[in-house]
C-alpha cells in the first residue's frame, strides 16, 4: 500500500506551481544563470583568427562537432571562452572521489561532516585548477600550431590560458549557485543545456541532408523511431531495481514491545549513473582536441596514437568500452554502493537479509549481488556509449546522438523533475496545514481581570 507521500505526490497539481512563489523563484534564477553560460559561448578567446577558425571548422566537421561541442555547448568550435567547459571540474570530483575511497586520510575527512565536506570541496578547486591549466596550455598551443592565431607568441599563449582556465572556474562558480539557490544540480544543467542548444542546429543539417538527397527517407524515418526507442530504454533502464528484502526484528523500548517490520534495500542496475561515460569521454578529448587544432604540425607520436585510437577505430572503441566497464564497477564498488558500509549500517540497525547472516556473510552476499547486477548495468552503458559510433560509421548521421549525451540528458531531467515535485509537495503540505488550522495560532487565554 502506498504512503501518504506516495498518495499525495501522485494527485499532485501542477497549476500549485503559479502560487509557489518560492519554487518560482528559483526557477527564474536557474534559467537566468544558465543565459550567462550560453552567452558565454559566443564570447570569443582574445587572439583569435575567426575567419581561420570558421574556415577551419567547417572543413574539420564531423569528429569535433560531435563529441567536443557535446560537452562544450559549441564554445569549443567558436573558441569561446568556456571552451574547456565544466569537464575539468567534473574530472577533478571524480578523481577526488575515487582517492578518497583508496587513501584512509582523505576517506576519513569525507566522514568529518560539514568541516569534512568543506575541505573535499577546496581540495576539488584545486585539482580543477590544475587540470584546467593542463588542458588549457594544450589548446593553446595546438591553436598556435594550426595557425589560427593572430600573432603567436608567449603573450597569446598565457592570455589563452588565463581565458580558458578564468571560464571554467566562473561556469564552477555558475553550477553552485544554481544548485545553492535555484533548482536542480547546476553542473548537470549547464552541461545539460549545452547538449540541448545544439540539438535544433543538428536536426536542421539532419533533415537538409535528406531533402538533398544525401541520406535516404527510410534511414530519417528510422533513426526518429530510434531516438524514441532509446530514450525510452535509457528511462527504463535509470529507473530499474533490484530489491532486496529487509527484515527487523521486535525489539523492546522501555516498557513498550515494537513488531518487527519488513523494508527491501534497493540496487539500482546502474548504480554509477553516467560517470563512468563521462569520465570515459573526458579522458579522450584531449588528444582529440590536440590533434584537431594542430593539422598538419601533427608529431609523430600523436599521428600514432590517432592512427590506433582515433574516434571509429577498433582500439578506440575497445578501449572506450574497457573504460565504461572498470569505472562503472569501480566507482559502484568504491563511491556509489559500498557493500561494507552497507552491511554494516544493516547490522548496526538490527536488520538482516531473510537466510544470510549479518555482518561478513551479507557483505559477500550484496557484493554477489551487485556484481550480477552490474554485468547489465555495464552492458547497457557500453551499448548506449557505442550507440553514436555505429550511426556516425555505418549511416553517415552528422550529429552526434546518443552515448553521454543522451544519459545526461534524460537523468538531469528526471532528477530535476523529481526537485520540482518535491518543492510542490512541500508547497502543498503547507497549504493542507493551514487549512487544517494545524499552524493557525492560539491566542492566550486572557487573564481574570484584577478586582
Amino acid at each position: 500500500m502506498a504512503s501518504a507521500a506516495e498518495q499525495m505526490a501522485a494527485n499532485l497539481s501542477w497549476g500549485a506551481l503559479g502560487k509557489a512563489t518560492d519554487l518560482r523563484q528559483r526557477i527564474f534564477f536557474t534559467v537566468g544563470l544558465l543565459i550567462v553560460y550560453r552567452l558565454g559561448t559566443y564570447i570569443p578567446v582574445p587572439g583569435i583568427d575567426g575567419q581561420a577558425l570558421r574556415d577551419f571548422m567547417s572543413s574539420a566537421g564531423a569528429g569535433l562537432g560531435g563529441i567536443l561541442n557535446m560537452f562544450t555547448g559549441g564554445a569549443i568550435s567558436r573558441m569561446g571562452i568556456f571552451a574547456l567547459g565544466i569537464m575539468p571540474y567534473i574530472s577533478a570530483s571524480i578523481i577526488i572521489q575515487l582517492l578518497a575511497s583508496m587513501i584512509p586520510a582523505l576517506e576519513q575527512m569525507k566522514k568529518e561532516g560539514e568541516q569534512g565536506r568543506k575541505k573535499m570541496n577546496q581540495w576539488t578547486r584545486y585539482a580543477t585548477v590544475a587540470l584546467a591549466l593542463f588542458q588549457g596550455y594544450g589548446i593553446a598551443m595546438s591553436i598556435q600550431a594550426g595557425g589560427l592565431a593572430h600573432t603567436p607568441g608567449a603573450f597569446f599563449v598565457a592570455s589563452c590560458v588565463i581565458t580558458l582556465v578564468g571560464g571554467t572556474m566562473f561556469l564552477m562558480w555558475l553550477g553552485e549557485q544554481i544548485t545553492a539557490r535555484g533548482i536542480g544540480n547546476g553542473i548537470s544543467l549547464i552541461i545539460f543545456v549545452g547538449i540541448v542548444a545544439e540539438i535544433p542546429a543538428a536536426l536542421a543539417q539532419f533533415f537538409s541532408q535528406g531533402r538533398a538527397g544525401v541520406i535516404s527517407t527510410p534511414v530519417i524515418i528510422g533513426v526518429l523511431i530510434m531516438v524514441v526507442v532509446v530514450i525510452a530504454a535509457v528511462v527504463f533502464m535509470e529507473r530499474a531495481l533490484r530489491k532486496i528484502s529487509i527484515q527487523y526484528p521486535r525489539r523492546q523500548v522501555g516498557m513498550k514491545i515494537y513488531d518487527g517490520g519488513s523494508s527491501h534495500l534497493p540496487i539500482k542496475v546502474n548504480p554509477a549513473g553516467v560517470i563512468p561515460a563521462i569520465f570515459a569521454s573526458s579522458l579522450l578529448l584531449l588528444p582529440i582536441t590536440i590533434s584537431t587544432f594542430s593539422g598538419a604540425q601533427t608529431g609523430p607520436i600523436m599521428s600514432t596514437i590517432l592512427a590506433y585510437f582515433g574516434p571509429g577505430q577498433p582500439l578506440y572503441l575497445l578501449f572506450f568500452v574497457g573504460m565504461i566497464v572498470f569505472f562503472a564497477y569501480f566507482y559502484t564498488h568504491n563511491v556509489a554502493f559500498k557493500v561494507d558500509d552497507v552491511a554494516q549500517n544493516l547490522q548496526n540497525q538490527n536488520g538482516f537479509i531473510p537466510g544470510i547472516r549479518p555482518g561478513k556473510k551479507t557483505e559477500e552476499y550484496l557484493e554477489y549481488v551487485v556484481n550480477r547486477v552490474l554485468v547489465l548495468g555495464a552492458a547497457y552503458l557500453a551499448a548506449v556509449c557505442l550507440l553514436p559510433e555505429v550511426l556516425r560509421s555505418q549511416f553517415a548521421i552528422p550529429f552526434y546522438f546518443g552515448g553521454t549525451s543522451v544519459l545526461i540528458v534524460v537523468s538531469v531531467t528526471m532528477d530535476t523533475i523529481n526537485q520540482i515535485q518535491s518543492h510542490l509537495l512541500a508547497h502543498q503540505y503547507e497549504g493542507l496545514i493551514e487549512k487544517s488550522n494545524l499552524r493557525g495560532k492560539k491566542r492566550a487565554p486572557k487573564a481574570p481581570a484584577r478586582r
